[in-house]
């Protein structure tokens, strides 16, 4: 043994010496309270000397003695007692605290559909009365259930498409993006953040801005509609939101009326434009998203979008608006939904369903302010929006090197984590990364980007503890594979979830 480690030993040994010592006296003394035969040894040593006053004297001491172990154990039983009823009050007050809980929801839902009833109440076109006061249950001759969408078939009857810049590149599009938005609206972005944005809508329908409060996730979609002079529709996402009623709007059993949500008269809005419509979930992670948007979700996975379509009411009557088909409403292929997310403790986890039907784009730096020359918006069609997109696939078509690199990728995980993207994600790859290209990034840049949001976001899934060992293997895999820190975003997303 080396001097430092006898000197350690013996340093500790008075501490942990005497510890002993307190804790063995302790039982030592317990032990001699409370056996017996010490005291029948004493009564046999003196038994010949007890007459008389001696006997009283013995039987007031075994007495006394008695009475101390009956105190004593008096004691501890009221103290059990005591434990006992403060555990079960604990109990009790965290059963009502639960309780409390689930009547502030109930009353917070009771006070949503209060507020949803005053606002029926309301609204003139919503409800209307008879002389007597009483809510009319029929519609007036000629008179349509969706008064709202109705109203836009007569606004835009004769509509004719105003005129756009169907002559900019993508990547002159994401320039004057940049620029408009930091000289008009005071938004500051960087080149990449343009390029992963505009690239997002070449990938998906469905695209979702995360991060921290305060990094300008709504605000990149609002600039985005002032961008293209079509501005955005903002829903903001009430915790209540249940099914896609919250969404589009309901039928009024007692005023035979649709109540049409903005969302769904932007969306009527769209079928007859050509422009591009952006719909806006603000913080769509308050409520579950599988809920309120799991019609959605269903449809925009369907291959022709000629099934694209949901359904408001169940049948159909004669005045309804021009452009429903049997109650149901097509959804618009000139229009994207983006959700802005905030990862706090306030909030639902997005499950991976909804991640694999989206394209996420991670906010979490604000770009430093720069001097960007006065760009005014251009206004473009959604036709030409989406040809530049067919014309990136074929200028910069995913390159046969990368693309066996990403075969490898999926090889490795799923031999070491068990885990496969499936054709849905490799789809989303070969649509994003030339488009990413076209706007004027690296295919490299946006394979690490897809990678580490799109496929290494399912290690979450994973017990840490178990694949901690293998992550350093994997990122000598990705440094052998595609070269020295070359897939940077992968790297430091792996090393976060080491520290994990």
């Amino acid at each position: 043994m080396s001097n430092y480690s006898k000197f350690f030993l013996d340093f500790m040994e008075p501490f942990f010496g005497g510890l002993v010592k307190i804790v063995k006296s302790f039982f030592q003394g317990l032990y001699k309270m409370f056996n017996l035969f010490n005291y029948i040894d004493v009564i046999k040593d003196y038994k010949n000397n007890l007459t008389g006053f001696g006997i009283i004297i013995l039987v007031l001491n075994i007495i006394c003695i008695l009475g101390l172990f009956l105190l004593l154990a008096f004691l501890i039983y009221k103290g059990i007692k005591r434990y006992i009823k403060f555990r079960k009050n604990l109990n009790e007050k965290e059963s009502l605290i639960d309780e409390i809980e689930k009547l502030n929801n109930s009353v917070y839902k009771l006070k949503a559909t209060n507020e949803r009833l005053m606002n029926m109440a309301s609204n003139e076109n919503e409800i209307q009365y008879d002389e007597n006061g009483n809510i009319k249950n029929k519609l007036k001759e000629g008179e349509s259930r969706f008064f709202k969408l109705t109203k836009i078939d007569e606004e835009l009857a004769n509509y004719i498409q105003k005129p756009a810049n169907n002559t900019i590149s993508l990547k002159e599009f994401c320039n004057s993006f940049r620029n408009f938005a930091a000289s008009k609206l005071h938004l500051y972005y960087s080149e990449r953040m343009i390029r992963l944005f505009i690239s997002a809508f070449a990938s998906n329908r469905i695209i979702i801005l995360e991060g921290i409060s305060g990094t300008g996730k709504t605000s990149l979609a609002h600039a985005f509609g002032k961008m293209v002079k079509n501005d955005v529709v903002i829903s903001s996402v009430q915790p209540s939101w249940r099914d896609s009623s919250e969404l589009f709007g309901y039928f009024n059993e007692f005023t035979k009326r649709f109540n049409e949500s903005e969302f769904l008269s932007y969306m009527y809005e769209a079928k007859y434009k050509d422009d591009i419509f952006v719909a806006v979930l603000d913080e769509m992670n308050i409520a579950r998203v599988e809920y309120y948007f799991a019609e959605m979700l269903s449809v925009l996975e369907l291959p022709s979008k000629d099934e694209w379509m949901i359904e408001l009411v169940s049948s159909t009557w004669e005045n309804d608006p021009k452009l429903l088909d049997n109650g149901k409403i097509k959804v618009p292929d000139n229009m994207w939904y983006i959700g802005t997310i905030n990862n706090d403790d306030s909030t639902f986890m997005v499950t991976d369903k909804v991640y694999d039907r989206a394209m996420p784009i991670e906010i979490n730096e604000k770009c430093a302010t720069f001097n960007a020359p006065e760009t005014e918006p251009i206004k473009i069609t959604s036709k030409y929006f989406e040809s530049l997109f067919q014309k990136a696939y074929q200028d910069y078509p995913l390159s046969k090197e990368n693309e066996n690199k990403i075969s490898l990728v999926d090889e490795y995980i799923i031999n070491h984590f068990r885990i496969s993207f499936g054709n849905r994600i490799l789809k989303q790859l070969t649509q994003f990364i030339p488009v990413y290209v076209a706007c004027g990034g690296e295919e490299l840049d946006a394979i690490d980007y897809v990678v580490a949001h799109k496929i290494l976001r399912k290690f979450e899934q994973l017990n840490f503890s178990l694949i901690k060992d293998e992550i350093d293997k994997f990122i000598d895999f990705l440094n052998r594979t595609f070269g020295e820190n070359k897939m940077h975003e992968c790297i430091n997303y792996l090393q976060r979830l080491k520290r994990q």
